[in-house]
């Protein structure tokens, strides 16, 4: 009788072993992880993704998040151009697919955020800007990017749905340009994202865009074929799609998929 009590009682000490064993494992890999982790990130995404990069280096205090924030164009012409990115993060499918097609990423692109478009104006809106129409005034400076850049194709798409024809007096190199523009006086009008307003603060004042000619921009998320840091960009990955992440993304505005 003996005999027979005492081999389940070794085979649950080794299978304490093997669970205490994995443990183990699985915490020294959320400690492990280190070095730079290299993220090219829209312009839009600045302000949400600088806060969670701050919450990832606390996080993982071996590794340092960097980024690169500018339109989604140029950053994956820079990518399938050679650039070493870990993480791309871009403000429309197109660029993305840019991306894919290029067989640069890893995994499919999965949708983390999604968003929407406002006027520009300045502080008060001192000419009064009340809708689209209102941007074909000749005598008004208006601002956007080209159609290439992820702003600039929304915009169009806006101006279409709308039957407005919009002469844009520049073509700035990102979103943040146009806001900035707007801010400083030296446009009266630009079209940006709802969340540029918010990260505008008092800067910059939006005019909304109605729902049925408005769009609703997706942003998709992806690990490169040629990281440097591959499992630092799936973890930077993994923490954007988590509750903290979209958390972080609902504080600047961003809606979730």
């Amino acid at each position: 009788m003996s005999r027979c009590f005492r081999s389940p009682m070794i085979s649950l000490s080794v299978l304490g072993l093997a669970v205490t064993a994995c443990g183990d494992d699985d915490a020294s890999d959320s400690t492990e992880l280190s070095g730079a982790v290299t993220v090219f990130a829209a312009a839009s995404l600045t302000e949400s993704f600088t806060e969670m990069g701050d919450a990832f280096n606390a996080e993982h205090p071996d590794a340092e998040v960097t980024f690169n924030f500018a339109s989604s164009s140029d950053l994956v012409t820079q990518i399938n151009e050679g650039a070493p990115a870990d993480v791309y993060a871009s403000a429309d499918q197109d660029n993305m697919t840019k991306l894919t097609e290029a067989g640069n990423n890893v995994g499919d692109p999965e949708l983390f955020a999604k968003n929407s478009l406002e006027i520009a104006v300045e502080p008060g809106n001192p000419i009064d800007i009340s809708e689209l129409a209102d941007l074909e005034n000749p005598d008004l400076i208006v601002v956007t990017c080209a159609p290439e850049v992820p702003i600039g194709a929304y915009s169009a798409e806006v101006f279409d749905n709308a039957d407005v024809s919009v002469e844009a007096d520049s073509f700035e190199e990102d979103v943040k340009a146009v806001a900035n523009k707007v801010a400083l006086g030296e446009a009266d009008a630009g079209i940006v994202y709802s969340t540029d307003v918010i990260a505008a603060g008092d800067t910059v004042e939006g005019v909304e865009i109605p729902d049925d000619v408005n769009v609703t921009p997706e942003y998709p998320i992806a690990t490169t074929a040629e990281a440097p840091n591959p499992d630092g960009g799936a973890a930077f990955v993994e923490y954007v799609l988590s509750d903290a992440g979209r958390e972080k993304l609902q504080k600047y505005g961003f809606s979730a998929p």
